[in-house]
C-alpha cells in the first residue's frame, strides 16, 4: 500500500492505496472514530492482491494531523469523493466500520448512484428516526463526559470496550496511546457532534446500493445491537451477527468478516444483489407520478 495525501483548507488528509486497476473492484475502507488506518490490517492483508483498496486516516486522526476541527460529517464524504476522483476510482464498495459507515451513508446521500455497494459494520443508521432528542443531546456533550474520567480509564474503557480479542484490543490501546487526553477527547467530541448535526439535518440517507450489516453480538458501543436490529427489520436489510466479537468485529474474528465481505462483492459483481427494498419503493413511487 502506497501513503498518498490530499491538501485540504483545514489540514492534509493521508491514505493510502494499492496499485489500482482498471478492471478490478475497488474497496473502501473507512475506520471508526479515533482509530486509523491499522484497524483494516486484517483486510488489508486478505483482499490486497484481489481488489483495488483504498483506506485512510480520517481527518483529525494519527498522520492526517494537525487538522482543525471545524469540519462537518458531509464534508468528509466530500473529501473522500474528491479523492476518489483523483485516484480515478468508480463505483467502489464503501466498508466503514462505525464512524465510517455513517461517512458512507452521506457519500451515498451526497453522491447517488456512485457506490456499488455498502458494508456497515457495527456503525447505525443517520435517519433521524431512529434516535431520540436525548440521544441527540449526550452526544454533543461527550467531550466533557470524556474529560471527567481518568486518561487512564479512558484508555481501558476504549480498548476493552470496543474489542473482546487480545489483538484488538492491543490495537484499540495503539491507537488510543497515541493521543494526548486533551486530544483525544477533543476528537471524540468533535466526532460525536457532527454525527448528532448529521441526524439533525433529517436528510432521506436512503442507501440506493446493495448493502449487508455486520454486527458483533458482543458490541458494547452505545445501542449499536438495538440499532442495527432495528435497521435490518424496518428496511429488510441483511444482517450478520459476528459470535463473540464486540464493536471492532473486522478485528476481532476478521476471517468470518472477510467471508463475508467476499461474498458480497462477489454477489456484486454477479448482479445476484438487489438494491435496499426502501430504494425500490421509492423508484417505484417516483415512476408512478411521472
Amino acid at each position: 500500500m502506497k501513503e498518498k495525501i490530499l491538501k485540504t483548507v483545514s489540514g492534509a488528509i493521508h491514505y493510502w492505496t494499492n496499485d489500482i486497476l482498471p478492471n478490478r473492484k475497488t474497496l473502501v475502507f473507512l475506520p471508526g472514530l479515533t482509530a486509523d488506518h491499522h484497524l483494516f490490517d486484517r483486510q488489508i492483508e486478505a483482499f490486497e492482491k484481489e481488489y483495488n483498496l483504498f483506506t485512510w486516516d480520517a481527518p483529525g486522526h494519527a498522520a492526517s494531523r494537525p487538522f482543525r476541527l471545524d469540519f462537518s460529517l458531509m464534508d468528509k464524504a466530500v473529501w473522500l469523493h474528491s479523492i476518489l476522483e483523483k485516484e480515478g476510482i468508480a463505483h467502489p464498495v464503501l466498508i466503514g466500520q462505525s464512524m465510517g459507515g455513517y461517512v458512507s451513508q452521506c457519500f451515498i446521500q451526497k453522491y447517488p448512484g456512485e457506490a456499488a455497494g455498502f458494508i456497515s459494520i457495527d456503525s447505525a443508521p443517520l435517519k433521524r428516526k431512529y434516535v431520540t432528542g436525548a440521544e441527540i443531546w449526550l452526544l454533543k456533550r461527550t467531550e466533557p463526559m470524556y474529560r471527567a474520567f481518568p486518561w487512564g480509564s479512558l484508555k481501558k474503557i476504549g480498548s476493552d470496550g470496543c474489542a473482546t480479542s487480545e489483538y484488538g484490543r492491543k490495537l484499540m490501546r495503539s491507537f488510543l496511546e497515541s493521543y494526548t487526553k486533551d486530544e483525544y477527547c477533543k476528537l471524540a467530541g468533535h466526532g460525536m457532534k457532527l454525527l448528532a448535526e448529521a441526524m439533525e439535518a433529517d436528510l432521506s440517507y436512503v442507501i440506493d446500493c446493495p448493502i449487508i450489516l455486520i454486527c458483533g453480538e458482543k458490541d458494547q458501543a452505545g445501542s449499536a445491537k438495538s440499532y442495527n436490529r432495528r435497521w435490518a427489520k424496518r428496511e429488510r436489510i441483511p444482517i450478520r451477527w459476528i459470535r463473540g466479537a464486540g464493536h471492532n468485529s473486522n478485528t476481532d474474528k476478521p476471517e468470518e468478516v472477510n467471508q463475508i465481505i467476499r461474498g458480497f462483492v462477489r454477489s456484486i459483481q454477479e448482479k445476484r444483489l438487489p438494491c435496499t427494498a426502501e430504494y425500490a419503493a421509492l423508484k417505484k413511487h417516483s415512476s408512478k407520478r411521472k
